[in-house]
């Protein structure tokens, strides 16, 4: 008997993918940030909490989605960066309603940041370097967190979609499998 090519690959191990462990951190510094610094009954903490965790499980949603739809992998992948940006616009707002700085692109301090946050992935690193720091650096490191994680997602999106291109979609490769094998039988 003849055998088609698989066409139902796992393809993506999410917790290995830096994207993803980088998103884990920013949810986990946005619940706490949310629950320390923002007052209790106030409706940001849970929004900003859920598009922290949104962000985080679309990306494993899409992964996990991916085996069987590339379509549907990119599409969560692209709902994990909408969700990163109105995580961001939260954590702006906090910063310019209490008067805080957004910390530019050149200060030293966003440099700073950002070579830490280039250098390590593990939430662990993040939640022990918060604890004492202000309110204003927690939200421009989550910030410079969120803005790496968008790069990361907008380039992973483009790798989906050459892989895509390169290999086709489920449907596609069903088809194509189908066919090996009733050529197979016709032998």
């Amino acid at each position: 008997m003849t055998r088609a090519a698989p066409f139902l690959i796992h393809k993506t191990n999410y917790r290995e993918l830096a994207v993803y462990q980088k998103a884990e951190a920013i949810y986990d510094v946005t619940y706490f940030f949310a629950h320390k610094y923002l007052e209790r009954g106030d409706r940001t903490i849970d929004q900003m909490i859920q598009a922290a965790r949104s962000g985080k499980q679309n990306i494993v949603e899409g992964a996990e989605a991916g085996e069987a739809s590339s379509e549907m992998e990119i599409k969560l992948t692209n709902v994990a960066r909408a969700s990163m940006q109105e995580l961001l616009i939260d954590y702006e707002d906090y910063l310019r309603t209490r008067r805080l700085e957004l910390w530019s692109r050149n200060d030293p301090r966003t440099i700073a940041t950002l070579k830490a946050c280039r250098a390590h992935n593990d939430t662990a690193f993040f939640m022990h370097r918060i604890e004492e720091r202000s309110p204003e650096a927690i939200a421009n490191i989550a910030v410079t967190l969120i803005h790496q994680v968008d790069y990361m997602l907008e380039r992973y999106m483009q790798h989906l979609q050459m892989r895509f291109v390169a290999n086709g979609g489920v449907r596609e490769q069903m088809m194509q499998a189908r066919l090996q094998y009733r050529k197979g039988l016709k032998k």
